[in-house]
């Protein structure tokens, strides 16, 4: 599973003018998953996303994880993280799972951090969405399990 973890202020997401999920302080998640994913990736996926040290301490270093600060996270799903990018101008997408498949490991992400006391919104798996978010730092992590 691929996901680009932001760190934010505030983040939001909307279909059609309708704001369908919000955080505050937190993680912004955009997640992918991949051909041949399986639990065991969302669990890995999960644990890191929930244990990584990118917020600051009372020093002002990154020592504290998303559990450690009680943030929150917006998840949305995104098959572009998939992009191959290698050859030509046009993206292929193929290394993305399909959506029988890839919508249960996403539901599964979002519920595994959920399952840890983290207050999680969501986007609409295959929507159109608009995403507004303040990055905080700017802080952006890259994360494949």
């Amino acid at each position: 599973m691929r996901a680009l973890l932001q760190r934010v202020t505030q983040g939001s997401v909307s279909i059609n003018g309708k704001v369908i999920g919000e955080t505050g302080p937190g993680l912004v998640i955009f997640a992918c998953a991949m051909q041949g994913d399986t639990i065991q990736n969302v669990n890995a996926t999960a644990k890191k996303i929930l244990n990584l040290r990118i917020f600051k301490d009372e020093n002002a270093r990154m020592n504290r994880s998303l559990l450690d600060n009680g943030g929150s996270a917006l998840i949305i799903s995104q098959f572009t993280l998939a992009a191959d990018t290698s050859r030509g101008n046009r993206p292929g997408f193929s290394a993305a799972a399909p959506p029988d498949i890839g919508k249960p490991l996403y539901d599964q992400l979002c519920s595994t951090i959920e399952s840890y006391g983290v207050i999680v919104a969501k986007g609409q798996f295959g929507g159109d969405m608009k995403v507004n978010l303040t990055n905080d730092g700017p802080i952006t992590i890259w994360v494949e399990k």
